[in-house]
């Protein structure tokens, strides 16, 4: 089962969530301090927690319902029940819907989704779209009834009315007994709540939880630790030392055994395969090693490390000939060992799926280690392991600018709580701090920015505005003032996140780009929330006259089938393109792709790159009416400016 989306209420902070969507592979919580990012993942963890933290597996309404609200629901609560938390809306995997249909048939499902909801109540509930009535037709199509039998549970639609059918079956053959044995064993002899104790429970993800306080201590008092297991009160960096020794299988009691020598090494192997692990993606030291040995305790230590004995875990720098307890390490080297050795446990288990939450990782690290961490979740988790990632932040270097819509931002909004939204730049300049950075670190490696920035699609787009603009100034016509800065921005689909850090920035942005219905709709929602000017989105359309149009369109199409040819060294005619009517571009595209040429697609640079090394003479080839239509192209940008 895989999380397509949530909403959380009344919890904490979050009054009301909001419906918030997740990816299939990472989903990133970006949010200032404060505003409730940690609370929307401990709310997801409880659901169905694979670590408790603290015991905690369900939610407690004195601490955990909005306190400002508190008195209000306390009173209210005996009429209109308790408050929800969660509802969670999950996807069926493949196999799991394969397994379903064997059971009963093809048609048991109106569609793949559960529904499973919590809240201050003591029950998880399941809703799913189910057809019971096709189920009982299958169930009974694999029977061996005689004709009157037969006709006895024909018309049965649920499983209730089937089984009194069997139970009246004259001298049944063992198939039926069978079923009439399975069926009463189902709760209730209901099918719905046979789907969730067979299936829908059995599947439901565990949500793993980490954050800092999960970090391992360098000093363990194994008497200490075996109270508070027992107790049940271990903390999360107790919970993560457990985790190590489940990867060699080892028990606390093992530790205290007097002959531990093979276990120290079986450890000692186990912490050395999790470091190789770490090196693969921990650039700043290569050289580090973790040892793990077990002694006797030292009285002149604070309780509990005074007595018993202690397991002491250093890390060894080979290179300084010198090694220092785990937790005087550096933190960042500390998490990310942490992690990796519950990570490891976690590993070993994959009878389940689990969506792994990660409150702020990596906060310790340096920027260089928060990519690579973030390379980590890229290759290891999301990608090797199909785990589903969660995780918050507020750091730029753990977002990568060319997934902005992993991004989701969580807001704390006046008198209303936290809320989630997808639409990441519908927010306050602080929130999407992150996200500018990460974008203004990737956008500062690529182009130069100025006052006056505009925004096209691609590069081929600035070339043809530049040289277009040197035809025009050679006629007389209007030009683009040299004002501008072009910047393109690497597709349509980015054109929305530039708007937004560049408008944000106070700069003077304009837009010119194709009349993509989905890509509009996106930059005009931003001119909607004030960082795009109302007149600052200029679609080329507005130019040629025509309902769709491409840059390329401003161009007479035997001027930019001369491009193409010249480019791609072929001699395609206008009258060879199928398509009569549209935007050139597609029409070429389409021949490209027919005829196989160039794999069959179409480099959109290609053309533009030939015109500009062949400008001198294909620039005078221009007619008058593309000139014109640039020419009142520039004069609609160039009033933009102050």
């Amino acid at each position: 089962m895989r999380l397509r989306k949530a909403r959380v209420q009344n919890y904490r902070s979050v009054e009301d969530s909001g419906e918030i969507s997740f990816e299939d592979d990472v989903t990133c919580l970006v949010g200032k301090n404060e505003s409730g990012k940690t609370a929307v993942l401990q709310a997801l963890h409880l659901l169905n927690p694979l670590n408790p933290v603290n015991g905690k597996q369900t939610y407690d309404e004195v601490m955990d319902y909005p306190s400002r609200h508190y008195s209000a629901y306390k009173r209210n609560k005996a009429k209109n029940g308790p408050a929800p938390v969660l509802t969670a809306t999950f996807c069926l995997d493949h196999d799991e819907v394969a397994a379903l249909k064997r059971d009963f048939g093809d048609d048991v499902l109106h569609d793949h989704e559960v529904i499973v909801r919590k809240g201050y109540s003591s029950g998880t509930t399941y809703t799913s779209n189910y057809n019971e009535a096709a189920a009982v037709m299958h169930v009974v199509a694999s029977l061996e009834l005689p004709s009157a039998a037969a006709k006895t549970v024909k018309n049965a639609k649920e499983f209730k009315s089937l089984l009194a059918g069997l139970k009246d079956v004259p001298e049944p053959h063992s198939t039926v007994t069978e079923l009439i044995g399975q069926i009463e064993g189902w709760r209730e002899q209901r099918f719905a709540l046979h789907l969730i104790d067979t299936y829908f429970s059995p599947w439901l993800p565990r949500f793993f939880y980490f954050d800092d306080y999960n970090v391992m201590k360098g000093k363990v008092s194994l008497p200490h630790l075996k109270a508070r297991r027992a107790a049940g009160t271990l903390d999360p960096s107790e919970e993560t030392f457990l985790a190590l020794l489940s990867t060699v299988e080892a028990d606390l009691n093992d530790l205290e055994n007097t002959d531990y020598e093979a276990l120290v090494r079986e450890l000692e192997g186990a912490a050395n395969g999790i470091t190789d692990d770490v090196m693969q993606y921990w650039s700043q030291n290569q050289d580090l090693e973790v040892v793990i040995d077990v002694a006797g305790a030292d009285p002149k230590d604070e309780p509990p490390l005074n007595s018993g004995p202690v397991v002491h875990v250093r890390i060894r720098n080979p290179r300084h000939r010198v090694t220092v307890p785990f937790d005087e390490r550096s933190r960042g080297f500390v998490w990310f060992f942490s992690f990796f050795a519950y990570f490891s446990d976690i590993e070993a288990d994959d009878d389940r799926a689990t969506i792994i939450l990660l409150d702020e990782p990596g906060l310790n690290l340096h920027a260089t280690a928060q990519g690579d961490f973030l390379r980590f979740i890229e290759e290891r988790l999301a990608t090797e392991q199909s785990h589903q990632v969660i995780y918050t932040t507020h750091s730029p270097f753990l977002i990568d600018p060319r997934r902005i819509d992993r991004v989701r931002t969580v807001t704390d909004v006046d008198n209303e709580g936290t809320k989630v939204t997808a639409d990441v730049f519908k927010t306050d300049r602080e929130t999407v701090f992150p996200l500018q950075g990460a974008l203004g670190y990737d956008l500062a490696q690529t182009l130069f920015v100025g006052p006056d920035c505009l925004l096209v699609e691609g590069p081929s787009d600035m070339l043809y505005l530049q040289l277009l603009s040197q035809a025009c100034e050679a006629a007389g016509k209007s030009t683009l003032d040299e004002r501008w800065t072009i910047t393109p921005v690497g597709g349509a689909d980015k054109v929305s996140t530039f708007v937004s850090l560049l408008g944000s920035s106070q700069l003077n942005t304009a837009v010119v780009m194709d009349a993509n219905s989905k890509d509009k709709a996106r930059v005009e929602g931003l001119q909607a929330n004030g960082y795009l000017g109302t007149k600052s989105l200029i679609l080329i359309s507005q130019v040629t006259g025509q309902p769709d149009a491409d840059i390329e369109d401003l161009f007479a199409p035997s001027y930019y089938l001369e491009l193409v040819n010249g480019a791609y060294g072929t001699k395609i005619k206008v009258s060879e393109l199928k398509a009569k009517n549209g935007r050139i571009v597609g029409r070429v595209e389409q021949h490209f792709k027919e005829n196989a040429i160039a794999g069959g697609r179409l480099n959109h640079y290609k053309p533009s790159s030939y015109l500009l090394r062949e400008q001198v003479k294909m620039l005078p080839k221009l007619n008058d009416s593309t000139l014109q239509s640039a020419s009142d192209l520039f004069d609609r940008v160039n009033a933009l400016l102050d």
